[in-house]
């Protein structure tokens, strides 16, 4: 590893701590080098905060040596006016001399324009170091801008004999597959992410809230289909806790009044569910969304190729008969042990 890599891995490292509060921003890290020293670095924490390349240049305590320093970032700096000025700007004014950054802002509102800028204003600039961890990092946000789609994150749990739930099952009663670990570890993804979604029979029978009572973190977007509206007005998914999108028919969001935590959204059901999905949520500027069921709603985000992630929890038990489990054919996978459960990993080729 030379010493940009070295630099431009301490950026991502930084930029992890912005997993899950940045949205709609990317993760970002940043370090100011002088002399083959760190003496500033920062994170984007907060969306509509500072970017971490103005903490990065804020933590350094003399101030005159920013003319001679290096500046690393993860992602090319920004070069319009948003909640915050543009990073590039700051970059120039400060009369840092070198900029090395892992890769480019695939947003159109950048997409070069930054590095064109401190080009023209006479930084020397190197761009493409650790870039391609620098682009999986922002997976969801590569994902959103450059195939106009939600990052879709599948995830399911099933018993050691390939089933998910029980034939019949008491409406508003969980059926629980997985251990308490593998229950912590769902919810801190969800707080990770920016929505969560689930079909209509998974919501009768499991009344489920959705939240990540069990992480501390955001919770993201619940997003339910109910094309008839089956569900109960005193369901949790209802209950305007927490921000919630009711995907139905053009019938039913004619009968209905979207509040602030309650918007009502219409897809054809007949035609290319999993599409009209995708185009909703990016309506609603949603990079990342997580689909937990059921088996019919994942099987259809399988079928027509639509997922990025797949991640499978198996326990130890057996049920013989029930509801079967998703099938899924993927070869890149890796497998991890939570006590008595197996979690795999599966990603898009």
């Amino acid at each position: 590893m030379n010493t940009h890599q070295k630099y431009i891995e301490r950026c991502l490292f930084l930029a992890k701590n912005g997993l899950g509060t940045t949205y709609p921003n990317p993760m970002v890290g940043s370090v100011v080098v002088y002399k083959g020293q760190i003496i500033g670095e920062g994170w984007h924490q907060k969306a509509g905060q500072a970017h971490a390349e103005v903490h990065a240049i804020n933590s350094v305590k003399d101030q005159s040596l920013l003319k001679k320093a290096t500046i690393y970032v993860s992602l090319e700096p920004c070069s319009h006016f948003g909640k915050t000025p543009p990073c590039a700007n700051l970059i120039i004014a400060k009369k840092i001399p070198k900029v090395v950054i892992g890769c480019l802002d695939p947003n159109e509102k950048v997409a070069g324009r930054g590095v064109k800028k401190l080009l023209e204003a006479g930084s020397k600039v190197l761009v493409g170091v650790l870039e391609k961890d620098c682009k999986e990092l922002n997976k969801r946000f590569f994902t959103f801008h450059l195939k106009k789609r939600p990052y879709i994150i599948l995830k399911w749990a099933q018993t050691e004999d390939g089933f998910i739930a029980p034939s019949t099952q008491k409406n508003g009663n969980p059926f629980w597959i997985t251990n308490t670990y593998s229950k912590q570890l769902v919810h801190k993804w969800r707080s990770e992410e920016q929505a969560i979604l689930v079909g209509t029979t998974t919501a009768l029978k499991d009344n489920p809230q959705l939240n990540v009572r069990l992480w501390d973190g955001k919770n993201p977007m619940r997003v339910v289909l109910d094309q008839n509206l089956k569900l109960k007005k005193d369901c949790f998914l209802l209950d305007r806790s927490i921000k919630s999108l009711v995907l139905t028919s053009e019938e039913n969001v004619k009968k209905n009044i979207d509040t602030e935590n309650l918007i009502f959204e219409a897809i054809d059901f007949e035609n290319d569910v999993p599409k009209q999905i995708c185009d909703v949520l990016v309506k609603h500027q949603i990079q990342s969304v997580i689909i937990e069921g059921g088996a019919i709603t994942l099987q259809s985000f399988i079928n027509t190729n639509l997922w990025d992630e797949a991640r499978v929890f198996k326990s130890n038990s057996t049920l013989k008969k029930g509801i079967k489990a998703p099938y899924l054919k993927a070869k890149n996978q890796t497998d991890v042990h939570l006590d008595n459960d197996l979690l795999t990993t599966y990603n898009h080729d």
